[in-house]
Order: C-alpha cells, then structure tokens, then sequence
C-alpha cells in the first residue's frame, strides 16, 4: 500500500555498462516482462529502450541503453551516441558490472563519462548467480572504486535477488512527481520494432562468426485480419527482412535447405504471438545491404 505521508516519486533511471553487462536482462526482471531482447552477443541493444516500473510509491522509467564501447564503425559511434544523449536527461543513473567478469578498461572508461553527469548513480553488480559468493564481495568493493555512488547493490535477475530493493532504492532517489506513463503500460516501445527485435534475437541465437554484428531486421508489412481458423480471433501477417552485409553471409542466415532461417521464423513467431495474443503468419527473407554499419543513409533507412 502506498503511504499516505510519503510523497508520490517518478521518474527516468538510465541503464549503463559496458556490452553484456546484464542491462536489458534487469530490465525485464524489474518491469516484470520482457520489453527488450536478450542474447550473449555484444550490441544486442540497439537502442534506448524504456521499460517502466510500477511501485506503490513511484514509478520508475527504465532506459536500458546500448552497451559503451570503443567502436569502430558509424553504427556504434551512433549507439555511444545514444547512451551519451541519454545520460543528458535522466534523475538517476545505474552503472552495471557483471559479478563474473574482472573490472576493466571499458567499466573504468564508462566511470570517466560519468564523471560529467549531475544525476546520482548507484552501482548494481549483476549476474550475482553466475559467480562465487567470494568474488562477488571482492566485485563489490572493485566496483565501488569505480565512481562516487549513492549505493552499491549486488543483483542477481535471473533468480530475481534483491531485485525489488533495487526498484524501491531507486524510487527513493527520484523527484517527486506524478506518474509519467499509465498503470497499464510497461514500455513506450513501437510494435513493428518490438516484432523486429524478436526476429533478430531469434537469428543471434542461430548464426555465429561475423554475421550477428551484421546484421539488422526491419519489417516490411504487418497486416491484421480475422484469423479463418478461430472465429472472433485475429490473425497478424508478419513480412520482415533480414539484412546482412555481404553475400557470403546470406546463406548463413539461411542454412542448408533453408533450416536455419526455418528455426529463427519459429522462435520468433512464438514470441510474437506471446506479445500480440494473437496467431502470426510470420515470412522471412534475407536481403544484403552492403556495409550497412558505416552508411549514414542505410543506417537512417534502418532506423539507427
């Protein structure tokens, strides 16, 4: 229940870290449902995504941004682009550090930039489930060298530790205010990127070598009509494109006989349909996009 003689709190948190640093997998455990795809691939975030927290006493606007990295085309010097710009407007900022990795050069290079933002930050240490007791203490001290934060919480999303302390700590150091985004919703996100990032989450659990960092989804056609096989149900046509950047990399989308273009469609429908609550008629075709990463007029085309 909410307290009366405690003042209503809302407003934005910013997810920082370097790539895989478990943002978007906190993300989801605190919004309490999936608003942001998730693989063991550098740049799988692509962009800000914003996941929003209900308490009883606030409301908290997640922005899970791309991981901070040095890069080395024109798409991650955009994705650093975008964490930076998001940096600029939020009330609190939370700097992730996985529990299984040592503090390194791109989590120390991470603290230089935070060095310029007004907003508090809190250090969480992630993916607690994934290491020793031992390390994670050391983790925590390690971390907190990092910057000067309000608080420093080990988490573990994935089981769900200290999680719902996380979100009332946060909730603490908002300004007051009212909510920003209706009870009901849980993200801002567009429907036709939401689909795209599941197709693409899909295909990054499928191929390897250099075609994850190559590629890109977009979808070309999404129609609604009444499914003729569940009356009163509808049933959403999906045309989605999957864009590599050389043609040697088309037939690892599309594997031997089309078999892994074939398993990327199936996982991706299901999550689509879990998203829509409707059934989906998903088609998937591959298309190359010469060096899409470092074109200012493909990246615009492909929304980044």
């Amino acid at each position: 229940m909410t307290d009366p003689d405690q003042p209503y709190r809302s407003g934005f948190v910013a997810l920082v870290g370097r790539p895989n640093a478990g943002k978007t997998t906190l993300t989801n455990a605190m919004v309490g449902e999936k608003v942001g795809i998730v693989s063991n691939r550098p740049q799988t975030t692509r962009h800000a995504i914003r996941g929003v927290v209900h308490r009883p006493g606030g409301q908290v606007v997640l922005v899970d941004t791309p991981g901070l990295h040095k890069p080395k085309s024109l798409l991650g010097r955009r994705l650093n682009d975008v964490v930076r710009d998001t940096l600029a407007d939020v009330d609190v900022v939370v700097l992730c550090v996985p529990a299984d990795q040592p503090v390194g050069t791109g989590d120390r290079f991470i603290a230089r930039q935070l060095q310029e933002v007004k907003a508090p930050v809190v250090v969480v240490v992630t993916k607690t489930d994934a290491a020793a007791r031992k390390h994670v203490a050391e983790q925590l001290i390690a971390a907190s060298q990092l910057v000067e934060a309000a608080e420093v919480v080990p988490v573990s999303a994935v089981k769900g530790d200290q999680v719902e302390l996380l979100e009332d700590l946060l909730v603490g150091l908002l300004p007051e205010g009212p909510p920003l985004y209706p009870e009901e919703q849980t993200t801002d996100e567009d429907t036709e990127r939401q689909l795209a990032e599941l197709v693409r989450e899909a295909a990054l659990e499928k191929v390897f070598q250099e075609v994850p960092h190559s590629l890109a989804v977009t979808i070309e056609e999404l129609n609604r009509r009444p499914d003729p096989k569940q009356a009163g149900q509808e049933l959403v046509e999906v045309h989605a494109l999957l864009h590599c950047e050389r043609p040697s990399q088309k037939p690892m989308l599309l594997g031997r006989g089309g078999s892994i273009i074939k398993a990327i469609g199936t996982e991706a429908r299901h999550g689509m349909e879990a998203l829509l609550g409707a059934r989906v008629h998903l088609e998937l075709h591959v298309t190359v996009l010469g060096e899409w990463q470092d074109d200012p007029k493909k990246l615009n085309r492909l929304g980044y």
